[in-house]
């Protein structure tokens, strides 16, 4: 796929979110991975106390804050080696969908796209869902795009366990 800031289509980025969301489901977790610069923030916003989202992930809690492609790593490190409270055997089995993909603005070698989702997580014979919107920041100035900024908003008002990155 060629992406530079006057090619990327929607359908570009459409195929690319459908390929992330494929990379979840099948624990390619390794090849996720590599979608992501190495400086790129992965946020997951907390809903506050009074149904407002946390807007400062240096100072409020998030559900997940990762400030560089470092966290990542790590937290998939502790996945494959079932250092992770959210993850043991059995592995849960993941379905990701995505709609309203829309192109928020371009830039100078960068897109901003916003979508809602819906996720589904089978574990211990019981299935959970999860909804939401994300927010990402693509570079598209290389050949393939990368993701620079990643914000999940999670609108689900009440989960059952610990949430981890291939749920949502």
């Amino acid at each position: 796929m060629t992406a530079s800031l006057t090619e990327i289509t929607r359908t570009d980025i459409e195929d690319f979110i459908y390929y992330e969301n494929r990379l979840l489901d099948d624990r390619r977790f390794e090849e996720w991975l590599e979608l992501y610069r190495e400086d790129a923030e992965y946020w997951m916003p907390a809903w506050d106390v009074d149904g407002t989202l946390t807007e400062d992930p240096q100072r409020e809690i998030s559900l997940i804050f990762y400030p560089n492609r470092g966290g990542l790593e790590d937290r998939i490190f502790r996945i494959r080696t079932e250092r992770s409270s959210a993850t043991s055997i059995p592995e849960p089995r993941t379905g990701h969908y995505s709609t309203n993909i829309e192109i928020l603005e371009r830039r100078d070698g960068e897109v901003d796209v916003r979508y809602n989702w819906i996720s589904y997580y089978f574990r211990y014979n019981t299935t959970d869902h999860y909804f939401g919107t994300t927010w990402l920041t693509l570079d598209v100035s290389g050949e393939t795009p990368l993701i620079t900024k990643k914000k999940v908003v999670l609108k689900n008002d009440y989960i059952h366990h610990v949430v981890d990155i291939y749920q949502v």
